[in-house]
Formats: structure tokens, sequence, C-alpha cells
């Protein structure tokens, strides 16, 4: 037998045990009566969250975060004792410029005050080489318990053609929230976000949520001489029996994912001590054939993406971060079913924010989102236009007291506290009208100011 690959396989068997400890445990924590800002990581490593995140909270990354993140959140200050614990509040007000009829479930048509989600997190070092991103989530929207975020990973720096090179794996439920530079839709702007608004539009591509949670990936990844990143990994769906076990249910069952359902990312990143850039791209294709149906429909989704900070001695820190994904979809059991126009479509969606923050407490954002695609008065039946096209901004402004070196209760508490304004210039395909009941986008308009803690 050849010893590495026996040594391989032990090593992969003890990560397998351990993930599958894990979720248990959190499964069980969670049933008692979104990568964030997490204190377990400062308290392990002995460094404040300023030194990870961007403003003294997350889930933007400094370099030293993508880092500590690319080394499966093993670093620490070498003092023994440390429990990788973290919890996690936001409480809300939601707006709307129009009452929403009907009103969102367990709402008011307008002026919600809300306890949107609470955390627990199971994050930090497990092993040498092991660590976690583990979370489990109150939705007191929604009110239900579901194991949500999940990224399990192990890493290993070696030389490779005299070059430092980390190498690992990830054992994660959402394709994306493995990434360490947070440019992917899981991690981007806005970071958190009204529930009971009308988000972003009513569609959105395969890689932007559409099976978060409700599968399990495994991938591989090198980061070769602090410059190029590549990952490759695949997924596969939860069965409904398992989605109901750790909480999401199965009314959104996506169905099976076939065999040729691939992840994959290439990235070129600098960190120039006083500034730091990223550029890259990635993809996802997949299969996705519903349940009892004997045919399918195919997502090949491809983006770029790009990231710039202005770092300076961390007293005026700016980002921007922008991203376009552009999704291709082969739609053969939709339009067999008469659900869809034609079988072949596209849909496209762009992101772009700007922020800056002072002195790591003082912060504010503008963003831009854009999303396109092929109109089809048969699948987007919620729209007067028949399509899925929506765009408009995001502002935000924040204020992070705690957080940071010397602040009160470090590294023990942080807290966020912000106001967030969505102006859609249009909604589902127009701006006046969108719907065919005199609605129009400006009326979903949104201010939402939030309290943001972690512990």
């Amino acid at each position: 037998m050849n010893p590495l690959n026996s040594g391989r396989r032990i090593r992969l068997s003890a990560i397998r045990r351990t993930g599958t400890a894990l979720l248990a445990t959190l499964g069980f924590l969670a049933a008692a009566p979104s990568a964030h800002a997490v204190p377990s990581f400062a308290r392990q490593t002995g460094a404040d969250c300023a030194a990870c995140h961007v403003g003294a909270y997350g889930p933007q990354l400094t370099p030293y975060g993508i880092k500590f993140k690319l080394g499966a959140y093993t670093e620490t200050d070498g003092k023994s004792g440390k429990v990788p614990l973290s919890g996690m509040i936001v409480g809300s007000f939601t707006h709307t410029q129009k009452r929403q009829d009907p009103a969102p479930d367990h709402s008011q048509p307008n002026n919600n005050h809300s306890l949107d989600e609470a955390s627990l997190f199971l994050a930090g070092r497990l092993a040498e080489k092991v660590g976690a991103f583990i979370q489990a989530t109150y939705d007191g929207i929604g009110r239900s318990t579901a194991l949500d975020q999940v990224d399990v990973r192990a890493a290993h720096t070696l030389e490779l053609g005299g070059k430092e090179t980390i190498i690992g794996l990830s054992l994660n439920n959402n394709p994306g929230v493995q990434d360490p530079f947070n440019t992917m839709p899981v991690w981007s702007f806005p970071y958190t976000a009204s529930a009971l608004g009308v988000g972003l539009g009513g569609t959105g591509t395969m890689i932007n949520g559409g099976l978060e949670q409700r599968v399990a990936g495994v991938s591989a990844y090198a980061f070769w001489n602090n410059l190029i990143y590549a990952e490759l990994g695949t997924y596969r769906t939860l069965s409904p029996t398992m989605q109901s076990k750790i909480g999401i249910g199965r009314a959104d069952d996506p169905g099976r994912l076939g065999g040729g359902t691939a992840y994959w990312r290439l990235a070129v990143f600098q960190d120039l001590k006083k500034q730091a850039f990223n550029a890259g791209v990635f993809g996802f294709n997949s299969s996705i054939q519903p349940r009892g149906e004997s045919t399918g429909n195919r997502y090949n989704d491809l983006g770029v993406d790009a990231s710039y900070q202005f770092l300076g001695t961390r007293k005026h820190v700016a980002t921007v971060n922008t991203s376009f994904i552009r999704e291709r979809q082969t739609l053969g059991q939709l339009f067999d079913a008469g659900e869809a126009d034609s079988r072949k479509a596209r849909l496209n969606e762009f992101k772009l924010n700007a922020s800056y923050h002072f002195d790591q407490t003082w912060g504010a954002t503008l963003g831009r989102f854009l999303t396109t695609g092929t109109a089809d008065a048969t699948r987007y039946d919620f729209s007067a236009t028949g399509s899925p096209n929506s765009s408009g901004y995001i502002m935000q402004a924040d204020w992070t007291p705690w957080g940071k070196e010397a602040s009160w209760n470090a590294p023990w508490a942080n807290l966020r506290l912000g106001a967030q304004y969505t102006m859609y210039t249009k909604f589902n395909g127009a701006k006046n009208d969108y719907d065919g009941t005199g609605r129009n986008a400006k009326d979903n308009n949104i201010l939402f100011l939030f309290a943001w803690t972690s512990f």
C-alpha cells in the first residue's frame, strides 16, 4: 500500500468524522430554547476584529483575514483553553415606501420591528490543520431554526517550485461560501438586508443562492506564492429527508444535481501592505432534475470579479468590489412541462460597491445592482412585461464602536448600528406598473435600520 495514499485516506476520514460531529453538535444547540464577524476567531488569534475585517466587522476581509481563512481558521496565539463558540443577533426596523399587499408572513404591511436572526457559531481551530465555520440560525421572520452556512476545512503549507503554497480541502453547503475573497454572491454587499422587503428582484442565478444549504460539496484549493489562487469542487443535493432534518424543509427542494456539477475558481491576489487587490474568474455548472421528473434543466454560470482595498495606516480605509455573472440556461424540463416559453435563456447579474471607513468605526457604502435576462411571460408571470430585469442602488451608513484594540470588552463584544436605503430604478421588467396592479419600482424602496451584534 502506498503510505502517502493511506495517510490521505486517514486524514480525509478524520475530516469527515469531525464534520459529522460538528454538524450534530450545532444541530442540538440550535434546537435549544450569513461570514460575519465572529469573535471566537479574535479570541483564538489574539488579534482584534479590525485585523481581519474592514471596518472592524465582517464579512469584508483584509489580507490578514484572507490568509486566516485559507489556513483553515487554525492560526492561534499559542494559548490554550479557547472555546470556538460565538453568537450573533440582528434586530431591525423596515419601512417600505408603499405598504406591501399582501404583507409578508408574520409581519405587518409596513413599519416592522423584527428580530431578524439569532445565530450560534462553531468557528475556529478544531485540530492542528483543521478548522470550521459552522452557523445554526433561528430565523425570526420565518420563525424556524436551521443549519445555515457550513465550511469545514483542512489546510497544509508546503513549498512548490520554491514558493510557499497553501493546499486545502473545504467541505461546505453553499457554492462560494468557502471563497477567501468574499466577492462571491454569498458574501457580497449588502452584508445584512431586510428580510421583509422584496429583495433585488424576482429571480437570481444558481450560484447566487439557488442551492444554498440544500447541497453538500467538497473542493480542493491551492494558494501559491501569496499570488495565485485556484479551486475545483463538486456538489450533490441533500435528500429531502436530510433537508428536513437540518431545518430547511422540503418546500424549495431544487431536485437532484447531475454528475457534471462543478465549481471552479481562479484568481490573482496581491497584498502590497498599504493596499491590496484581487481579480478572478469563477464558474458553476449544474444540471438539476426535479424529483419525479424524467428530464432536467441545465445552468452554466460564468463570472468575473475584482476587489481593491486602500488600507494605508488603517485610519482611512477605502474599498471597491465588483462582480458580473452570466448564466446560460437550457430549460428542457420546464419547456416540456409548459412552464417556459423557450428552451434557451440567459440571466446576467452585475454588482458594484465602494466603501469608506474612518478609524475602523464610521463607514459609508454605495452599491449598484443590475439584473437582466431573457423575457419569458410564462416563467416570469409575476411581471407584467414577462421580464426579470431589475436595477437600483443601495446606500448604507454605519457605526461600529467595538471590535478594535482596547475597545470595550474586546474581543468578546462587537456591535454595528446602521441605516440602509435601497432605491429601485426598475423592478421585474419595468419602472412603472411592473406587475399590472399599478405598483411602481420605487414603491419597493426600503429604509432598513439595524443593530447587529456578535459575541
